[in-house]
């Protein structure tokens, strides 16, 4: 079953939003044997997610309280389908260090036909977050079908 890595820097902000509503968006399909794990370049581990992400979540009915920041590696990269980064920075770091991995890593912006950074809303007050959320939202909705069929075909080829 195909496994979804979203990258950020820290872990606590982006990538856990992008975690978050792949989840719900996977789960209102009525699907249930995805796995969806979200990691940071730079990340501290076993943060919590920044309280503006949750709280943008929660106003979605989605719960990632539980949710709890680790640093990307080896076995996580191993283990996913298919890697997609907030940032082109994220994406060259990984490609470099992980070459084995390159093929599957990808700015989460790319599945969308535009390859850009979603702007890190940290330090900043919750309309940041609220713009980061509504970003993250439209580019895994847009993107959705090259998600898809990218993780598929990965999957497949394991």
């Amino acid at each position: 079953m195909p496994h979804l890595l979203f990258i950020c820097t820290a872990n606590i902000c982006r990538s856990p939003v992008a975690e978050g509503l792949a989840r719900q968006r996977l789960a209102s399909n009525g699907v249930v044997d995805w796995t969806v794990e979200s990691a940071g370049t730079w990340a501290m581990h076993r943060r919590a997610a920044a309280e503006n992400s949750l709280a943008l979540l929660a106003e979605r009915q989605i719960d990632m309280t539980g949710h709890r920041s680790q640093m990307v590696d080896e076995v996580l990269l191993a283990r996913a389908d298919l890697v997609l980064c907030m940032a082109q920075g994220h994406v060259e770091a990984l490609q470099a260090e992980f070459p084995q991995h390159a093929h599957k890593i990808y700015l989460l912006s790319a599945m969308t036909g535009r390859a850009y950074s979603v702007a890190d809303p940290y330090g900043q007050d919750i309309g940041a977050y609220r713009r980061m959320v509504k970003e993250v939202d439209d580019l895994i909705n847009t993107g959705w079908p090259n998600i898809v069929t990218l993780a598929q075909e990965n999957t497949a080829g394991r």
